[in-house]
């Protein structure tokens, strides 16, 4: 044969099988490349600013005491936990372990007046135990959150 009509019946074959090949191996990276990415952005605490303020002396740190109205919610929108009802802010030490690291991480660097929310995975809510009844293990939270007020200890 002269070869000037094309490849032959095996070349093209060969030629399938490597592009098949080829598309087999990509379509697998791809997949794992999602499925890492999926895994570890499901890993990730978020923050979203709700409210502003325009005016800002004091962002929270670690070791401030934090005065917060919260609400909790699980990701299908059930509600667990809120402290507006009894209109009574909760109290804490910021970045002292009094609250689930999702909290310690995620209300830094805030301001008076500032609302946020915070999407909490497990890992830095309550992990695989949860909070029974109300929170099942390895529930991701959801949190609304308000500062209200920061006290800062004078440093010695």
């Amino acid at each position: 044969m002269c070869g000037c009509l094309g490849a032959g019946p095996l070349q093209r074959r060969q030629r399938d099988m490597r592009v098949s090949w080829v598309l087999t191996v990509l379509s697998i990276c791809l997949s794992a490349l999602a499925t890492a990415a999926g895994a570890e952005g499901k890993r990730k605490l978020q923050i979203g600013v709700k409210k502003r303020v325009d005016h800002c002396p004091i962002k929270s740190r670690k070791g401030d005491v934090l005065h917060m109205h919260y609400t909790g919610k699980l990701e299908d929108g059930t509600e667990f936990d809120s402290s507006l009802p009894q209109n009574q802010p909760f109290v804490f030490s910021l970045g002292t372990g009094q609250v689930i690291k999702g909290w310690d991480q995620g209300l830094l660097g805030m301001c008076e007046g500032e609302k946020r929310k915070l999407v909490i995975p497990s890992e830095l809510g309550y992990g695989e135990r949860g909070a029974p009844p109300k929170i099942p293990g390895g529930a991701t939270l959801v949190f609304e959150v308000e500062l209200l007020k920061i006290e800062r200890r004078s440093e010695l």
